[in-house]
């Protein structure tokens, strides 16, 4: 997938989170899931997330996967297991 669709598709789960801790079945977790996903990480579903701060997200996933999700300096959707 391209970088594009990766930020529309970061955008999409960021427009639709307010903050604290966000419970898997809000459409945020399916959201942040299909980010997690589009990066070729694993992720059977987002069972915990937690924002750390603008566009930057901890990811906790029902098979017990953990991932950093966040925007890089240069603007690109970054995955990185915890």
């Amino acid at each position: 997938m391209n970088a594009r669709a990766k930020v529309i598709a970061l955008t999409a789960f960021v427009a639709t989170l307010v903050g604290g801790t966000v419970l898997a079945d809000d459409s945020f977790g399916k959201d942040l899931m299909a980010t997690i996903a589009l990066q070729g990480k694993p992720c059977d579903q987002v069972v915990d997330a937690k924002r750390n701060g603008d566009s930057d997200y901890t990811a906790t996933c029902k098979d017990g996967h953990r991932y950093h999700v966040y925007v890089n300096a240069q603007g690109r959707v970054m995955v990185d297991k915890l």
